[in-house]
């Protein structure tokens, strides 16, 4: 039996997404064996973190606490005409790492799927289509992830805002076969997808 302490450690960190028992506990042992100064630093950064992050009300990004909407969508020069929209805060940074994008973001909160229990009228579906009508956006580009849920649900964002403005231009992401990617590797959505944009030689 571990001592108390770490064991509750070991407890708290195997809660974590991808951390089985042994991982939690040479976590736990690790942090134990080095300077105390990194386990009171995470202790602390875990303490601030609700403290110090909330949602942006227009995009649903994560923002500093102090900070009153996302600087995506604050910055002057950003294209508030056009409207990326992802499923999860994390994705929007994936977006800014390539650099190529200048309009603004929204965050769905995640995908329809009924095995988990997530409808439409969970997601921030109703705050985009009033977004589109509020900042005049001309173009909405379907950013959902190539799942069945993430197609279930750029299926419904087309539906829907497409009833309310019949003019706005809908987009989506290139899918496809990544490189380095064996066709016997591939999943039959990415399959699907790369036979459906598939480009002249």
């Amino acid at each position: 039996m571990l001592p108390r302490a770490l064991e509750n450690v070991v407890d708290a960190l195997a809660r974590l997404p991808g951390v089985g028992p042994r991982t939690a506990e040479r976590y736990a042992c690790y942090l134990f064996k080095s300077n105390d100064k990194i386990a009171l630093n995470i202790a602390e950064a875990l303490e601030n973190l609700h403290r110090g992050v909330k949602s942006c009300p227009v995009t649903f990004a994560l923002i500093d606490a102090d900070e009153e909407v996302s600087p995506y969508y604050a910055d002057p020069t950003r294209d508030k005409a056009t409207v990326l929209v992802v499923e999860e805060p994390l994705d929007i940074y994936a977006i800014e790492q390539t650099k190529g994008y200048k309009g603004t973001y929204h965050v769905l909160g995640g995908a329809i799927s009924p095995i988990d229990g997530i409808t439409p009228e969970q997601l921030h579906i109703g705050e985009l289509i009033k977004r589109v009508n509020d900042d005049n956006v001309k173009e909405v580009i379907i950013a959902t992830n190539p799942s069945v849920e993430g197609e279930s649900t750029a299926l419904l964002l087309e539906k829907m805002l497409h009833e309310q403005n019949p003019e706005l231009k809908l987009t989506r992401l290139a899918r496809g076969l990544p490189l380095g990617v064996d066709l016997s590797y591939a999943d039959q959505i990415t399959l699907s997808a790369a036979l459906e944009n598939r480009t002249d030689l």
